[in-house]
């Protein structure tokens, strides 16, 4: 439904103005005649210095040119003071009229440029140009604080934009390539029927359960950013101690130990999501490991305010400016998801959702001995009523 056209801010505020001074001008007037021209009598009577005259007369006037006596006095009363003062009066309302109109449309302008600029960047934002900033001059002001807070929505918009933009790529390409690989499998089938298949259907059942990997954790990683979940009482100790269990028997193949220890950390959020996180952190310590003979130590802890998760395992030495690209979307390490190692490389990418989600922290720092060491601290769960 279209609205109708009204007045402009800029309308508004000189008419404000104006409308502000004609009543300042108009109280000065009354101030004027309430207090001065109100009491200045109608008719003012010169007493004569002569002899005095009949009852109700006014003094004889003297002999023109003599001195005995003094010659006529006109002394305005208050209808001549009024005549004299009402023309003036009514031009100086209509002086002031147009100078708070005028005065008012060029401060109401010079006013309202700033705003101009955040509403012309606004516009840009909504035609996809994110790169557009406002970079507002002068004195910091409710104006200079709206457009730093827009130019700081633009950065982290810009910012998000990107991040979605390479992550949709990075899933398309490794969604195509167990497609692909099906799609030549099946052409191989096709081409060759008397070739034994037990290999190919192995191969691609291999193929198709990746894919669906890849999907689960697609969906995973989308319901996480969307927080689109419902929140309970979550002691991340016990999901430390289930994600070990689980994933005992992996770390028993690979001849890992798993040790975990620490505090009752209750927080609030997804049991299911903190869960996920959890497992996450302690598959990726056991599976970036050492060839044998390492260690994962899982440990939780309280602090004022907050409960923090920590998982550190043995590993090679990692450089500092690898470690923050971890978190990336289908990164592992220095290369690519196609290592002897399983997974898709969404796994620390998925911790950095859930945890942002659920308002907490995500550390990543090299061990000096070698190795990761991860810490999530996520705000600690109000204690029950009447505790």
């Amino acid at each position: 439904m279209a609205r109708a056209p009204g007045l402009s801010a800029r309308l508004k505020l000189t008419l404000s103005y104006a409308g502000f001074i004609m009543v300042a001008g108009v109280l000065l007037l009354a101030v004027v005649w309430l207090f001065l021209l109100r009491y200045v009598p109608e008719v003012i009577f010169i007493p004569s210095s002569g002899p005095p005259g009949p009852p109700g007369g006014h003094g004889a006037p003297g002999p023109p040119g003599g001195h005995g006596a003094p010659g006529p006095i006109s002394v305005p009363n208050q209808s001549d003071l009024v005549r004299a003062f009402a023309p003036k009066a009514i031009a100086m309302l209509a002086f002031l009229l147009v100078f708070g109109l005028v005065g008012g449309w060029i401060l109401a302008g010079r006013m309202l440029a700033p705003l101009t600029r955040i509403t012309s960047a606004t516009r840009l934002a909504a035609t996809g140009s994110l790169a557009h900033r406002i970079e507002l001059e002068g004195r910091e002001d409710e104006f200079r604080e709206l457009a730093d807070a827009f130019d700081t929505m633009l950065a982290q918009l810009e910012a998000h934009d990107a991040e979605q933009r390479r992550f949709a790529a990075n899933a398309s390409h490794e969604l195509r390539t167990p497609l692909s690989i099906t799609q030549a499998l099946l052409d191989v089938a096709r081409n060759d029927p008397d070739r034994d298949t037990g290999e190919l259907v192995e191969r691609l059942r291999f193929i198709n359960t990746r894919a669906i990997d890849l999907t689960e954790a697609l969906l995973l990683l989308s319901r996480a950013n969307q927080r689109s979940f419902s929140r309970e009482q979550v002691d991340l100790s016990l999901a430390a101690e289930e994600a070990a269990e689980t994933l005992l028997p992996l770390a028993e193949e690979r001849g890992i130990t798993i040790e975990t220890s620490g505090d009752i950390a209750p927080t609030t959020g997804s049991h299911a999501l903190l869960l996920q996180l959890t497992t996450n952190l302690v598959h990726n310590a056991i599976v970036h490991n050492l060839p044998e003979g390492g260690t994962v130590w899982v440990t939780t802890s309280v602090r004022p305010g907050t409960v923090a998760l920590t998982v550190e395992n043995t590993g090679k030495k990692l450089a500092p400016h690898l470690v923050s690209t971890l978190v990336e979307p289908f990164q592992r390490g220095t290369k690519r998801i196609r290592t002897d190692h399983p997974g898709v490389g969404l796994g620390l990418a998925i911790v950095k959702s859930i945890t942002q989600a659920h308002d907490g922290t995500l550390t990543l720092a090299p061990r000096p001995a070698g190795g990761l060491r991860v810490m999530v601290r996520l705000p600690a769960a109000s204690p029950p009523a009447g505790k």
